[in-house]
């Protein structure tokens, strides 16, 4: 378990600590760019694009139409696909038409990713690739910098993204930009990105669990380390690297000091009115009864990335406290529906079977 010492540190850090600017009024940027989004309409991209329009930046977006409108008209919707066999593919990005930055959110296909980085070379001045640190062969590594071991690109015919080839084929988009691209490319690799709007609901479950209180099942190993990075820090940076033209890799991950599965639950319970106690089962137990962790693999080692990079370059964080409380309150505004029927959240009947088993 953590000393005392330690928690208190880091508790600190992701409660309250590094906020600076992160609520500040959004003030115009020095230039004005013309930006490509290939995406723009998931969890990050109307992050990025709200801020890009509110810094005063020209904003294109290429998706396949199903949102149309949803910027209220402040943007150039481009209809399309990034798989350049299905319908118009590619065809309306053909020409000699230029930006001066394309935000690629949406390359989960390395041939996908590679028909658009060639097809945009020589028309855009920087190429910003979201990739993620799964791209990272954490079973060979347990800490990684920017310069970590990734993993070996897979059989050109698998495309199809599962749980288990969704980080070797994001590693071959990644190294595919930087192949295309050179110093002109700028890779952000996020870690689990958590807050208002986060379709996954992982974090969201912690968020509402501890809202609930009461005797709450922990992830295992609480001395392992966790990591999460508010959408709206990664978004806004993001948009700022841009700005900044600035190239290089970088992972997008919060806080900037190691933070454990212990402390990350406790600022849970003190971000909550709710009164609640905290159990640390084993991983056997879990994988026996069948509880899952959302945000956390049950396996056997403990994972750091460092983020020294992408804080030298600009990314600040936020408190801990205001990502929880923007993230329930977001959650309360959705329907009813939606709310009542949350993506993979462990349910009240086997957390109940952990608790009893572990009071055995």
């Amino acid at each position: 378990m953590t000393t005392r010492r330690e928690f208190i540190g880091a508790s600190a850090a992701i409660l309250g600590a590094s906020a600076a600017g992160a609520t500040a009024l959004i003030k115009p940027a020095s230039k004005s760019l013309n930006i490509l989004f290939l995406g723009g309409t998931g969890f990050i991209g109307p992050h990025q694009v709200n801020y890009a329009l509110a810094r005063g930046h020209n904003v294109s977006i290429f998706n396949r139409g199903k949102k149309a409108g949803l910027y209220g008209g402040k943007h150039e919707e481009l209809v399309g696909n990034r798989d350049a066999k299905i319908d118009d593919g590619l065809t309306v990005l053909e020409g000699d038409r230029s930006w001066d930055v394309v935000v690629d959110n949406s390359g989960y296909v390395p041939r996908h990713v590679r028909d658009s980085a060639e097809l945009l070379k020589g028309r855009c001045k920087r190429y910003l690739y979201t990739s993620t640190i799964a791209v990272y062969d954490f079973e060979k590594q347990n800490s990684v910098d920017n310069a970590g071991l990734m993993y070996p690109a897979p059989d050109p015919a698998i495309e199809e993204v599962t749980g288990e080839t969704y980080g070797p084929l994001k590693a071959e988009c990644d190294r595919i930009v930087q192949q295309v691209y050179g110093d002109t490319a700028t890779i952000v690799r996020p870690t689990y990105i958590v807050g208002p709007g986060d379709h996954t609901d992982r974090f969201t479950y912690w968020v509402e669990r501890f809202q609930r209180g009461g005797d709450i099942v922990c992830p295992p190993d609480p001395e392992f380390g966790a990591s999460w990075i508010d959408v709206r820090d990664l978004c806004h940076w993001m948009v700022r690297l841009a700005e900044d033209d600035t190239p290089g890799i970088f992972n997008g991950v919060a806080p900037g000091q190691r933070v454990s599965r212990e402390q990350f639950m406790w600022g849970l319970r003190a971000s909550a009115v709710a009164q609640s106690n905290l159990h640390w089962p084993s991983r056997e137990l879990l994988e026996e009864l069948q509880f899952s962790t959302p945000m956390f693999f049950n396996a056997p080692f403990s994972i750091h990335v460092d983020a020294s990079a992408a804080i030298a370059a600009g990314l600040t964080y936020r408190s801990f406290a205001d990502t929880v409380r923007a993230t329930h309150e977001w959650w309360m505004a959705q329907s009813e529906e939606r709310r009542a029927n949350p993506r993979r959240w462990p349910t009240a009947e086997v957390e109940a079977a952990v608790l009893a088993r572990m009071a055995g």
